[in-house]
C-alpha cells in the first residue's frame, strides 16, 4: 500500500487492520469456504471489538471519519484473508451505513448505524433480483402504500448477508404505473428481519466466496414503517448512485488485498522451488510473469488510490461515475489475472489445496461479476467517454486540433461519414 497517501489517523486503522487480520486463525477461514460456517459472526465481531467496521463512518456514528484513500489501506489488509472476508467486512458495515449518512434520516442513523458497528447487529444490501441483475428499474419486488406503512412483497438474490442479517437495506417498486418514469418508481428501505414475513429462502454453494451467508431472501406481506424509507419515496435512483460509489470502488479496492496475498505466496515459492539445479525465480518464463504480476496489482493499486481522491474531494457525480467503471473494471480484471499468474508459476502444486492460491482464484471469480458486470462497466466508460467528448468539442477553446496535424489534411473530400 502507498503509506504515504495516508493520514496519520489512517496509518493507525491500517496497521490495526493488518494485527486483526493476523489474528484470524486459518481454520475460521477454511471452514467458511467448506460452508462449515455460513455466516462470519464472529470475525465481524472482533472488528467491532476494535472499532474496524466502517470506518469511513461519522465519530458520532461510532466510525472513526476516515478517507477513502484510508479506507483502501484498511481494504487490502482485511483482503488478504480472502475476498469474501473483505465482502461481508465491507458490504454489511460499509456500505450500508454509508448509504444512510447520505440518505437517511438521523433517526434511520440512530437505529441502525451504532448496533452495526458495534457487532451487535449485521446488515445486508438487497438489489438483485431473480428476474433482474444489472437492470435496476426492472425491480420486481413491490411496497404498496397502506397508510401508515408500506406493505413489502418480493425476491431478492445473491445477498451477501442473506443468512446471518438482521437489517436489510431494500428496492422496492413502489409506483405500481407502468407509465411512469422509471426514475420515479423505486424506493429504498431499511427493513428489520424482526418485522415478520422476512425468511432466507436458500444459501447458494458457490465456487468461491462461501460463507458469506449469500443467499435469496423473501419478503412476503412485510409492514415497514414510514418512517424506515431511505431518501424520499419513489426517488431511490438518487440512493442508488451515491450506493455506486462505495459498491463499486469498494469492490475493486477488496480485490487488492486477495490478489497480494496470491502473489506473495507464489513469489516466496519461486524462491525455494528449484529445477534444473536452480530456483525457478531466476528463470524469465517465471520471473517474467510474476513481473507482470506486480506491474498489474501497482497500477491497480494507483487506480484505486487516484478515484478515491477524486471521491474524497467530491468530484461531479458524471466525471466520477466514469473513473469509478474503469477502476472497478480494470483492478477486478487485473487482480484476478495476478491470482491466475500466481498459480500458473507454481505449477501443479497451485492447483491443490496445500497452498491457498486456488483459493483466491475462486473467489476472485466474482470480483468482475458482482456489483455491476465488467460489461456494464464498459457500457458505463463508452457513455460518459461520449458525453464528456461531445461536451469537449462544444466549448473547445484555445486547445489544439489534433486531427488538423495531418500531411494532406487539405483532402476534405476524403473525409467520408456516410
Amino acid at each position: 500500500m502507498f503509506d504515504f497517501a495516508l493520514s496519520e489517523a489512517g496509518k493507525k486503522a491500517k496497521y490495526e487492520a493488518r494485527e486483526f487480520a493476523a489474528g484470524i486463525d486459518k481454520k475460521y477461514l477454511i471452514d467458511m469456504d467448506n460452508n462449515v460456517i455460513q455466516w462470519p459472526k464472529e470475525f465481524l465481531q472482533e472488528a467491532a471489538r476494535r472499532n474496524l467496521l466502517g470506518p469511513m463512518c461519522k465519530p458520532e456514528n461510532g466510525g472513526r471519519g476516515l478517507s477513502w484513500v484510508d479506507y483502501q489501506a484498511i481494504l487490502e489488509e482485511i483482503g488478504g484473508l480472502g475476498y469474501i472476508c473483505s465482502c461481508t467486512y465491507g458490504v454489511g458495515a460499509g456500505l450500508v451505513p454509508y448509504a444512510l449518512e447520505a440518505h437517511g434520516t438521523q433517526y434511520l442513523q440512530d437505529r441502525y448505524i451504532k448496533p452495526v458497528l458495534k457487532g451487535e447487529k449485521f446488515s445486508a444490501e438487497c438489489l438483485t433480483e431473480p428476474r433482474g441483475g444489472s437492470d435496476f428499474f426492472g425491480a420486481a419486488a413491490t411496497a404498496e402504500d397502506k397508510g401508515e406503512y408500506f406493505l413489502l412483497n418480493g425476491d431478492k438474490r445473491f445477498i451477501v448477508g442473506g443468512e446471518g442479517a438482521d437489517y436489510f437495506f431494500v428496492y422496492a417498486r413502489t409506483n405500481l404505473d407502468p407509465q411512469a418514469p422509471p426514475h420515479e418508481c423505486i424506493t429504498a428501505f431499511m427493513v428489520e428481519r424482526d418485522f415478520g414475513g422476512v425468511e432466507t429462502a436458500y444459501i447458494y454453494d458457490l465456487m468461491g466466496c462461501n460463507g458469506g451467508g449469500a443467499a435469496r431472501v423473501t419478503f412476503r406481506d412485510v409492514k415497514v414503517p414510514k418512517e424506515n424509507v431511505i431518501g424520499e419515496v419513489h426517488q431511490a435512483y438518487d440512493v442508488f448512485n451515491t450506493m455506486m460509489v462505495p459498491e463499486r470502488l469498494g469492490t475493486a479496492m477488496m480485490t487488492i488485498g486477495t490478489a497480494s496475498a496470491a502473489l506473495d505466496v507464489a513469489t516466496r515459492y519461486t524462491m525455494q522451488r528449484k529445477q534444473f539445479g536452480k530456483v525457478i525465480s531466476r528463470y524469465q518464463g517465471v520471473s517474467f510473469q510474476i513481473a507482470e504480476a506486480a506491474m498489474l496489482l501497482d497500477v491497480a493499486r494507483a487506480s484505486c488510490n487516484l478515484t478515491a481522491r477524486l471521491c474524497d474531494q467530491a468530484q461531479p457525480l458524471d466525471f466520477v461515475r466514469r473513473q469509478i467503471s474503469q477502476t472497478k473494471k480494470f483492478t477486478t480484471e487485473a487482480c484476478q489475472k495476478v491470482a491466475q499468474l500466481s498459480m500458473q508459476v507454481m505449477g501443479g502444486i497451485g492447483y491443490t489445496k496445500i497452498y491457498p492460491v486456488e483459493r483466491y482464484v475462486r473467489e476472485l471469480g466474482l470480483a468482475s461479476i458482482w456489483t455491476g458486470t465488467s460489461e456494464v462497466m464498459s457500457l458505463i466508460i463508452a457513455s460518459e467517454w461520449y458525453k464528456e467528448q461531445k461536451l469537449k468539442i462544444k466549448n473547445r477553446q484555445g486547445e489544439r486540433d489534433w486531427e488538423d496535424d495531418a500531411n494532406n489534411i487539405d483532402a476534405l473530400d476524403e473525409k467520408v461519414y456516410e
